[in-house]
């Protein structure tokens, strides 16, 4: 009895590192399709996608054909890695350029500054019109309003499109050059679909306004967030034209001493 125990045994390990080689094939797998299509890491990281479909490559002949648990393993662990490796590099990336962009506009908007405070009074009240027309505000019984279409977002997300960068830059211009203003940013939506899915990406909306801002160094402090959902609508909700005006946000402004009107 004790022989064949004995016997048993090693198959036993057998069978646990030929799972532990499956579970690390699958792992590897999904890792390298994660990548193999993104055009943000083919673009950033080539060579360590190659890589790891390479060292996946292996990993599954060895696991077809005539290789061993821990070749299975190893080759797995490999390919793993170099995706791995190539969307830590691809974000690496993308986060200096996005600082380095940062970095550009918070130097315009300091040069822009420095030339306004050398201003005569009479010309800053000028200038100030012009900076209101450039946002495109409208005088309300709420005060100035700046509203930012469903356009400048992903289609039914939360997500800004790159067009609304130009819009949101003249408004960090703005609130730079006027430091006493402070704004209240109020999500909106259409009436399709339930009221509390509704209301929840009106939020996210805003809330995304608002961080852009203060990624471009907008103090949180100067910024309120809220949510209206499918409240207050522009126009009636029964045609596309007339949803997608009310899909908004927008952009309260205070007087010049930062006081904001009552929200709704």
């Amino acid at each position: 009895m004790k022989g064949l125990l004995w016997m048993l045994l090693p198959l036993s390990l057998v069978g646990c590192a030929s799972q532990e080689a499956s579970e690390a094939l699958a792992r590897a797998e999904a890792a390298y399709l994660s990548v193999k299509d993104d055009s943000d890491v083919l673009r950033a990281a080539p060579k360590d996608v190659v890589r790891s479909g390479e060292s996946l490559g292996r990993a599954e002949r060895f696991a077809g054909y005539w290789g061993s648990a821990d070749d299975v393993a190893h080759y797995a662990y490999l390919g793993e890695r170099y995706a791995q490796i190539a969307r830590e590099h691809t974000d690496l990336v993308e986060g200096q350029a996005r600082q380095t962009r940062l970095t550009m506009e918070r130097d315009r908007l300091r040069l822009a500054l420095q030339e306004a405070r050398l201003l005569t009074a009479e010309q800053q009240g000028r200038w100030l019109e012009d900076q209101m027309m450039a946002l495109a505000a409208t005088e309300t019984d709420r005060g100035l309003v700046m509203t930012l279409g469903d356009v400048l977002f992903q289609a039914g997300s939360a997500q800004l499109s790159p067009s609304a960068n130009r819009t949101l830059l003249r408004l960090v211009r703005f609130l730079n050059l006027n430091p006493k203003r402070t704004i209240r940013i109020e999500g909106y939506s259409d009436n399709r679909g339930q009221a509390v899915q509704n209301l929840e990406l009106s939020r996210l909306r805003a809330q995304a306004v608002a961080d852009f801002l203060a990624d471009l160094g907008i103090d949180p402090a100067r910024m309120i967030v809220q949510a209206h959902g499918e409240q207050y609508p522009l126009t009636e909700n029964a045609s596309a034209r007339g949803r997608a005006q009310n899909r908004r946000v927008e952009i309260v402004f205070s007087d010049a001493q930062g006081t904001l009107a009552p929200s709704r």
